[in-house]
């Protein structure tokens, strides 16, 4: 698992060029994990961008699915590595990691002291990292949680020894900053998705984060 460089699809935001390609080019520049979002596909449909995104990411790259752990259970009984994330309305994360075996990548949002509580009372091994935002406002998903800021972000990851990985607005300025908060990693979408090239946007971002690192 290595969290540096997080990508979240969105098929909208890719427009034209569509998810597979936009994907193949961002793990071109370096993205480290790739997040299927698609909130209107049928399962049918997510198990068979899955089977294109790991034909794309060609091993470069993590794999994970949102929300749909029956399409990541689906994925893995053809074969393929993928995990899932969850956010704190879906599937018990208990009950995910329990269908998906102790190998398969499993992460949740949590944005509140109250959910990093529930957190610290599960078994260890249960989740494997944290999504923690938003860090500034954003378009691309209205319902975001209240805005943290690099502040709010600092205080909650320093709650767990699970590595957060700051989402929601990030902007190139923010990465030094959200590193030296305790980022394990920086989750991108319209940075990256919307991008002109994709490949070059993420070679930016992750050169910006780990130039922070030294």
């Amino acid at each position: 698992m290595k969290l540096d460089l997080y990508l979240v699809t969105d098929a909208a935001l890719s427009g034209e060029r569509g998810v597979v390609e936009t994907v193949r080019q961002a793990v071109n520049g370096g993205v480290t994990i790739v997040q299927l979002r698609d909130k209107h596909g049928s399962a049918a449909e997510q198990l068979g961008e899955l089977e294109q995104l790991a034909v794309v990411i060609d091993g470069r790259a993590d794999l994970v699915i949102n929300d749909r752990l029956d399409v990541a259970v689906a994925a893995r009984a053809r074969g393929l590595r993928v995990g899932v994330h969850l956010g704190q309305g879906d599937d018990a994360v208990t009950r995910a990691r329990a269908e998906l075996g102790p190998d398969a990548l499993v992460g949740l949002s949590a944005n509140t002291r109250e959910h990093f509580d529930a957190v610290a009372r599960m078994d260890p091994g249960t989740v494997d990292y944290l999504g923690v935002g938003a860090i500034r406002p954003t378009t691309t998903k209205p319902d975001h949680p209240p805005v943290l800021g690099i502040e709010g972000f600092r205080e909650l990851a320093a709650l767990t020894e699970l590595p957060c990985v700051a989402i929601g607005g990030v902007q190139l300025a923010d990465v030094a900053p959200l590193r030296a908060a305790g980022a394990a990693g920086i989750a991108l979408v319209s940075a990256l998705c919307a991008a002109p090239h994709p490949a070059e946007a993420a070679h930016m971002f992750l050169s910006e984060w780990q130039e922070a690192a030294r």
